[in-house]
């Protein structure tokens, strides 16, 4: 067989694997080794697994992983999630359908420390929808506006894909995190936008027919400083020293983890038996996430090794279609594959074909990654698979609500990413402002 040849018989029995149930890390490594004992043989395979386990995680910058990680499990159990949606439930209260624009946007604050759209779809799946029902929501929507603000999680940094991303590009993490920030507030403009709409010319997929709203809980000044200035703080601490430039993304982490471990120990959060079950839980997390890296620079390696990545792009860029056509081609595959798969295998599988091809296209791959992302989201949000909306039925624990439901009330959100991600695609300056400035 051609290196092509091998190249392509490789991603489809990746695919397959994945599709039969194997975890990612361990069919890329099996199909890894197996292409490149086709390619050269099975000395140079066993020699190259070695040389990417040691390449692929000596870096210093790695330790970014387990601190965030531990930095937003500390957030979570803390109960900041609560008191960031009580803060804009109070702000929100005057404007249409407020209690939804009030999750996006508690969402949107709460993402900044934590990183993980599966969080925010489970402590918000707690948080704001019981309070959405109890003012006369229909449970649709309500679901469907946690599912669809969770995606701001992997967006507003820190964000794991984009750690994952920029260390499949070689590019920086804390650029790609500045890269977030902008996309991410547009998201959550666009997000609330659409809820006023639908609030004002859907009212019946937004509210029950002849609810009665209960009067918001109004908040003194006190109050309000008081659930709002620690998460405030941890914001301005992380964010504010990765953007100034005072800290690099790692000690950024260590800071952000520091912060958030005095803030629940402030709140009585923590217990010697919670802390240690926190502890393990970030290992777990951390070892999972650092096997996939190594386990995508095999298979990114074994690609290059094919020459695959590069007939692809001279087929893009020499045929008819061109770049954007490239682009177009790989934003629809990403989103097709977030009908089956999750994330994180996503960009493992597409990033080593896509990424020399943006390259040679002259994309900026820090707007790529951002794309990347947004697009990789909408995943979480569509059928089978859809993975914030599993998280919210399980977090609910109601046996009257429906999966289908949560998937109806979470449609609109995926057409204003769809949305979302044209204009980024329009105007790349959006993403790469703040990342090149």
């Amino acid at each position: 067989m051609t290196g092509l040849e091998i190249g392509l018989l490789a991603i489809a029995l990746l695919i397959g694997l994945i599709v039969l149930g194997m975890p990612i890390a361990i069919g890329m490594l099996i199909v890894s080794f197996g292409g490149v004992s086709l390619l050269r043989s099975d000395t140079v395979a066993m020699r190259m697994a070695g040389a990417v386990a040691n390449d692929a995680l000596r870096e210093y910058l790695y330790a970014v992983v387990p601190l965030f990680v531990l930095m937003g499990l500390l957030v979570t159990i803390s109960g900041v999630g609560k008191d960031t949606f009580d803060v804009f439930q109070h702000l929100m209260r005057r404007v249409r359908a407020g209690l939804g624009v009030a999750t996006v946007f508690a969402n949107a604050v709460f993402a900044s420390i934590t990183g993980v759209s599966i969080a925010s779809a489970s402590v918000f799946s707690r948080v704001a929808v019981p309070e959405m029902l109890r003012h006369g929501y229909r449970k649709e929507f309500a679901t469907g506006v946690v599912a669809g603000s969770s995606v701001l999680g992997m967006l507003i940094p820190p964000s794991l894909l984009m750690i994952v991303y920029a260390v499949l590009a070689e590019e920086s993490v804390g650029r790609m995190f500045l890269a977030g920030i902008l996309p991410g507030i547009l998201l959550a403009l666009v997000f609330s936008v659409t809820i006023v709409l639908l609030a004002t010319f859907r009212r019946d997929f937004v509210f029950e027919p002849l609810a009665t709203s209960t009067e918001i809980e109004r908040l003194s000044g006190f109050q309000m400083a008081g659930k709002f200035v620690p998460i405030l703080a941890l914001m301005g601490l992380v964010l504010g020293g990765l953007y100034s430039g005072f800290f690099n993304p790692t000690e950024a982490g260590a800071v952000g983890a520091a912060g958030a471990l005095i803030i629940a120990l402030a709140r009585r959060s923590l217990n010697p038996r919670s802390f240690w079950g926190l502890l393990v839980e970030t290992g777990q997390i951390t070892v999972s996430v650092l096997f996939l890296i190594m386990a995508a620079t095999f298979f990114s390696r074994m690609l290059a090794m094919s020459g695959l990545p590069r007939v692809v792009a001279d087929m893009f860029l020499s045929g008819p279609l061109g770049p954007y056509g490239f682009l177009l081609i790989f934003v629809l595959l990403v989103i097709v594959l977030g009908f089956i798969i999750d994330s994180i295998s996503i960009m493992l599988i597409l990033l080593p074909i896509a990424l020399p091809v943006a390259t040679a296209a002259g994309f900026d791959l820090i707007w790529f990654g951002v794309i990347t992302v947004i697009a990789v989201e909408i995943g979480l949000l569509t059928p089978p698979f859809g993975l914030s909306v599993y998280t919210i039925k399980s977090a609910m624990n109601d046996p009257d609500l429906r999966v289908g439901q949560i998937f109806r009330g979470a449609f609109p959100f995926v057409l204003a990413m769809l949305l979302t991600l044209a204009i980024i695609i329009a105007f790349p300056s959006i993403a790469t402002w703040l990342a090149r400035g």
